[in-house]
């Protein structure tokens, strides 16, 4: 599919999540290309009179939504976050998710958990059937236990590198790196969530469990809503 067919699903997606935004809620906002389109988006229902508060997923979130005039506050002044939007590099049928391309997984996954209502928005190509095969899964450490971590990875059955840029380490928000880890499919991702948490100096890996109560697809020239059986 053509990149602006895509860039096309992505807004459709979060001109719909937005409708879900009401006056006076706690809003965390998501990182990435797709959320961007839903913090403009925000910004201009801000820009006509909305009152929100709002909790970014990275610094680069935050420069944005400051640059709309979307009012910051911290994590710790609240309990818990209304509703956050937020896109994904992959998820599948079970709403699994992968996350952490863009490198803010710890900060998403933090917000998600603190989520009561957590609205995934994508482009078609992010729904597969097979999770891990065409996205490897990121893992954030502790530069200190990086080595460690990537023996580890080896121990579960998958490969890992660090990820790159600009021929340094890529730094987290939080100082950290990311290991970019390959496992192939993913086929009990609740199993490998578990094994990968009990690891010493693994901070936190791109698995999305439980964390998506609704999804929204862009598909052409129309999205679809995909709700949590629990929800």
């Amino acid at each position: 599919m053509k990149r602006s067919s895509l860039a096309k699903e992505k807004q459709l997606a979060a001109l719909k999540a937005v409708t879900y935004i009401q006056n006076g809620q706690v809003i965390g906002l998501g990182s990435g290309s797709t959320a961007d389109y839903a913090i403009r988006e925000i910004g201009k229902l801000v820009q006509n009179g909305l009152q929100i508060k709002a909790i970014p997923t990275s610094k680069k979130t935050q420069v944005l939504a400051e640059s709309l005039n979307i009012p910051i506050i911290d994590s710790n002044s609240v309990d818990y976050i209304d509703v956050t939007i937020d896109g994904t590099d992959e998820f599948n049928e079970d709403m699994i998710l992968i996350k952490g391309g863009g490198g803010a997984l710890m900060r998403e996954k933090i917000v998600a958990s603190m989520t009561r209502k957590q609205i995934i928005i994508a482009d078609s190509s992010k729904q597969v059937a097979q999770l891990g095969l065409a996205f490897k899964l990121p893992i954030e450490v502790i530069p200190f236990a990086s080595k460690y971590v990537m023996n580890q990875v080896r121990g579960l059955g998958g490969t890992s590198i660090l990820r790159q840029k600009d021929r340094k380490n890529f730094i987290t928000d939080s100082g950290n790196w990311i290991l970019d880890a390959n496992f192939g499919h993913i086929q009990d991702p609740q199993s490998l969530s578990h094994s990968l948490n009990k690891i010493s100096g693994l901070v936190c890996h791109g698995l999305f469990i439980d964390l998506a109560d609704i999804i929204i697809v862009g598909r052409v020239n129309e999205e679809e809503t995909i709700i949590h059986k629990s929800s």
